[in-house]
């Protein structure tokens, strides 16, 4: 028997992050080999949970795959871990259309109970309705327990265990009032001055995890049985080789898809920051990620520009996400109005000077397939250029929506974060490059 819980919250900024990596560190610290996981498309904080972990975390996405998938991954990811936990999306009963897609909707599919964190900084025994809603909701989506948030003290918390404990949810413990672990910046954990706030907070989680939650009856209510893997469709390898761009500017690329590629093919990383070449490859990838934090060192290493630009001259295939769209334009234009330039591959070009954000599940239909994936950015196209894919792009409700997708013989650039975790998905897509897959 191993263990694994959903971490959730009745909304958004109730601290359930941070609690997230404060459990998972405080876990590993007793010896537990820790598999964790995230609810929705996130890209960032599975890059930390990955870090303190030291596993790689994976998304757990029901709006872009399918219930096989999620419990296929799941339970495979677990076999070589003793305690999953999963971070929960938004709200606990959010989704992309009422629950579909939610938190909730993962728990239920994985049979997984949910942990609520509830930031109880301006109430005491109101949680008890409160909690007593979110376990009575819907019965299939178990709410074992909970830890408040923001606790000013122990009075304080004994009012909110009263509450729990009248609501018939586990009151698990608290975490106390602390500046340390407000994370806000979207670019937390990207530079040397995020890595050292994200660390910090990180540890002092742990340390009030330690100090006042009770993870003995966390354990307790928390066990899981995994099933046995089951032997897997054998792929046949195609010999392809797909350079994937791995660095501080380029690493939001989902981990299933590197895993579905490598089922295929053979994967190789290298770094547009501090690389001069470009590996022996098929097919260039270059994930999303900050660009316009690294803009200077990505314009001046013109040795990998030139390398980028001569591979697609001389016909190799390259495959362009969001901060990758950016660099493969003509320019980057950062918030304080300098522009940088890139590969110039395409003639578009982007610009962070008038940020607006930009997110929200979407699906491609182009040549007959259909894909899904998240458009997630803060820059616009300053300046647009001709060569555009013929695609259609929805929204999760299927209304069509924007979203640039260029395309020559050779590339595919756009905002969209493809997601190829399924079987055949990663096959079907490198397909669209005139790829022998």
């Amino acid at each position: 028997m191993k263990n694994g819980f959903l971490i959730a919250a009745p909304s958004s900024n109730s601290g359930k992050t941070v609690i997230t990596m404060g459990l998972i560190r405080a876990l590993k610290g007793t010896g537990l080999n820790v598999q964790p996981f995230k609810c929705g498309p996130d890209y960032i904080d599975p890059l930390h949970h990955t870090q303190i972990a030291g596993r790689q975390s994976y998304n757990l996405d029901v709006w872009m795959s399918d219930e096989k998938h999620i419990k296929n991954l799941f339970n495979s990811k677990m076999q070589s871990a003793d305690v999953a936990v999963v971070e929960g999306v938004m709200g606990l009963f959010d989704g992309a259309k009422r629950d579909k897609g939610s938190s909730a909707e993962i728990a239920r599919i994985i049979k997984l109970p949910v942990i609520l964190v509830v930031n109880a900084a301006a109430t005491a025994y109101s949680v008890a309705p409160l909690l007593y809603g979110f376990k009575n909701f819907n019965r299939e989506v178990d709410v074992k327990g909970v830890i408040f948030n923001k606790v000013s003290g122990e009075s304080h918390y004994r009012f909110l265990k009263e509450a729990a404990d009248d609501a018939g949810v586990v009151s698990l413990g608290y975490v106390p009032k602390n500046e340390e672990l407000v994370l806000e910046s979207r670019h937390l954990g990207l530079s040397l001055t995020g890595k050292e706030t994200l660390e910090n907070a990180v540890n002092k989680a742990a340390d009030l995890i330690r100090k006042h939650i009770d993870l003995g009856l966390l354990m307790k209510i928390t066990q899981k049985k995994i099933e046995p893997e089951k032997d897997q469709t054998r792929c046949v390898k195609s010999g392809i080789c797909v350079g994937v761009a791995r660095d501080e500017a380029f690493n939001f690329m989902y981990p299933a898809n590197i895993d579905s590629i490598e089922q295929i093919g053979e994967v190789k990383y290298f770094s547009p920051l501090n690389d001069k070449d470009i590996p022996d490859c098929d097919v260039l990838w270059f994930p999303g990620g900050y660009p316009e934090l690294y803009a200077q060192p990505l314009s001046e290493n013109h040795a990998m520009l030139r390398a980028i630009a001569e591979f697609e001259k001389q016909g190799g295939k390259i495959i362009a996400e969001c901060g990758g769209m950016m660099y493969l334009g003509k320019s980057v234009e950062v918030s304080d109005g300098v522009c940088y330039p890139m590969v110039g591959v395409f003639d578009y070009e982007t610009s962070l000077l008038n940020m607006k954000l930009k997110l929200g599940y979407r699906t491609v239909e182009i040549d007959g397939e259909v894909f899904k994936g998240h458009e997630f950015h803060y820059s616009m196209i300053k300046k647009d250029c001709s060569e555009k894919a013929k695609a259609t792009s929805k929204t999760a409700r299927g209304i069509i929506t924007e979203m640039p997708i260029y395309r020559n013989d050779n590339c595919w650039s756009s905002y969209f974060h493809v997601y190829l975790g399924e079987e055949y998905s990663a096959r079907k897509f490198l397909k669209l490059f005139d790829l022998g897959v």
